[in-house]
């Protein structure tokens, strides 16, 4: 195995991953592939509890923290699948999601 082709990993909240066994992302070669984001604290207890804008906030903070460790940004970003549990209060905030990607969007599957 190549080093290009060797898994690097990254853990955004080790002691949270480790306690519930997952990556947060992993890159082998030029592909990265990033676990969900959730809004949690760094214990991993839930954070904007009823508050869906600022939990997007949350995400994609988190998304970015990841993408900056790798050297990318959300212009790289070619796969996105959402996750919600009120897709109607989801869509109302789109506006935020939209700011994120300022080039094009990726694709994606969104489900509630």
């Amino acid at each position: 195995m190549s080093n290009s082709e060797k898994p690097e990993y990254f853990n955004l909240r080790p002691e949270t991953e480790k306690a519930y066994g997952y990556s947060h992302a992993v890159k082998i070669g030029s592909d990265i592939k990033i676990s969900g984001a959730v809004s949690m604290d760094d214990a991993g207890n839930p954070t904007a509890v009823g508050d869906m804008l600022q939990q997007m906030k949350n995400c994609y903070s988190d998304l970015e923290k990841v993408l900056k460790h790798y050297g990318c940004t959300f212009d790289d970003v070619v796969v996105e699948n959402i996750f919600t549990t009120n897709m109607p209060e989801f869509l109302e905030h789109s506006p935020y999601r939209n700011s994120i990607y300022t080039k094009q969007f990726p694709t994606g599957s969104w489900l509630e």
